[in-house]
């Protein structure tokens, strides 16, 4: 039973509204108005969110700059990192707070933050300074929470509000035009394909491990796959071309980089492709069904739940469709079911499937896991999805599981070798 769901139901709306507002109040000032003193940057839309933090952070530092993040993976500031194993992505409003003096104390220049919807829900962004924000992409995602896509676009649209200094955008996203609407000093989109942009790319190549494109003659090799992560790179370089870092410095950051943890992350490589990725919504998951196709000479197995929890239920037979539009095999099985009854979950992303599908049920996640390990041949490609870099499987009566999805794979590898 949960708690904290039925005291909600006799507490007022205003009452809530006032104690989201209070919170990041008064964390501010307990801890002093800490992003008063650093350069605050968000990064907020569906997709992408985690990777550009990442690769901001990158270059920032290559540039001789001290950098403090939060994302869904990690927590950083300066050298010191720790894995985010909250199953939220924006803390609670006091941590949060806690966390921007850690950065001060540690004299940080920069922040830079991943911001969700649910989090601005909850007023988690305010009383932050957020001098550049960015906007990656924006695709139906926390619907049954908002209450529409109408909804969702406003939640984001709120962190445009709130910082008034910059704000950098994805001009091939079809709604670009609505966060290009907000007031700022300065306004910067980037683009793949569209002229006027400011940070264009050109020459864009998806090749077989790895990306090329070109920036005002200056060429980009980037070791990560799926064209997605052209995007993901161009929103980085965007924000600090804005500071002031040089294309060669940018160049040789988003370079230096092998692997975003838990995003298109490439496990295993022989005999066969083994990518774990956090894809979660419909969007992000034939994206990277796409981009393992690109890598896969055979044929593709995906490893698939579906959010648990009465959480946007509309997805999974979306999921479903997607999954058995790209790949030769489906195993379903668990994710994140919370109170729900996971076979009844496997059912609903069952409906979607279109066509002859050839799939079956496992449960247990690691059992899941091992039979497309032993399924799997030579020049095929396994796509775990849905976990990413999670330290958690959230289940029945509140309880969490731990979980690594990497460690498994490798474990359960290391078997049938």
């Amino acid at each position: 039973m949960n708690i904290k769901k039925i005291v909600k139901k006799f507490i007022p709306g205003f009452v809530l509204d006032f104690y989201h507002f209070f919170l990041p109040m008064f964390g501010a000032f307990l801890y002093r108005f800490p992003s008063r003193k650093l350069i605050v940057i968000g990064v907020t839309g569906t997709n992408g969110k985690s990777s550009v933090v990442n690769l901001i952070v990158k270059i920032l530092e290559q540039g001789g700059n001290k950098v403090a993040s939060l994302s869904s993976i990690k927590f950083k500031i300066g050298k010191k990192e720790w894995k985010n194993s909250l199953k939220m992505t924006m803390p609670g409003r006091m941590k949060l707070q806690k966390f921007l003096r850690g950065a001060v104390n540690a004299g940080c220049k920069y922040a830079v933050l991943e911001v969700t919807s649910e989090g601005i829900k909850q007023s988690r962004h305010q009383f932050i300074n957020f001098e550049t924000v960015v906007f990656t992409n924006l695709t139906p995602e926390h619907i049954e929470s908002h209450g529409s896509f109408e909804l969702y676009k406003k939640a984001k649209g709120k962190l445009f509000e709130v910082a008034k200094k910059t704000h950098i955008v994805n001009l091939d996203d079809k709604n670009a035009e609505y966060f290009l609407g907000f007031t700022s000093d300065k306004k910067i989109a980037f683009s793949l394909s569209k002229n006027g942009a400011d940070v264009k790319a050109e020459n864009c190549q998806v090749l077989s491990g790895s990306l090329k494109f070109s920036i005002n003659d200056v060429e980009f090799n980037l070791n990560l796959l799926g064209k997605f992560n052209i995007y993901n790179a161009l929103a980085a370089i965007s924000v600090c071309l804005s500071y002031g870092v040089d294309l060669e410095i940018c160049k040789k950051a988003v370079e230096e980089i092998k692997v975003i943890p838990g995003r298109m992350e490439v496990v295993i490589k022989e005999p066969f492709n083994v990518i774990v990725d956090y894809a979660h919504t419909p969007d992000a998951l034939e994206k990277v069904c796409q981009a393992s196709k690109e890598i896969t000479e055979k044929k593709m197995i995906c490893v698939l739940g579906s959010a648990g929890g009465g959480r946007d239920k509309w997805k999974r037979p979306e999921m479903g469709k997607i999954a058995s539009q790209y790949c030769d095999k489906i195993i379903l099985t668990n994710e994140d079911s919370y109170d729900e009854d996971p076979e009844e979950i496997l059912k609903e992303v069952e409906k979607g499937f279109s066509g002859s599908v050839n799939f079956e049920k496992i449960l247990d996640r690691r059992e899941a896991i091992k039979k497309a390990l032993i399924l799997a041949n030579q020049g095929d490609t396994i796509i775990l999805t849905g976990k990413g870099s999670e330290s958690w499987m959230c289940v029945a009566e509140g309880k969490k599981i731990h979980w690594n999805e990497k460690e498994i794979v490798l474990q359960e590898f290391s078997k049938i070798i």
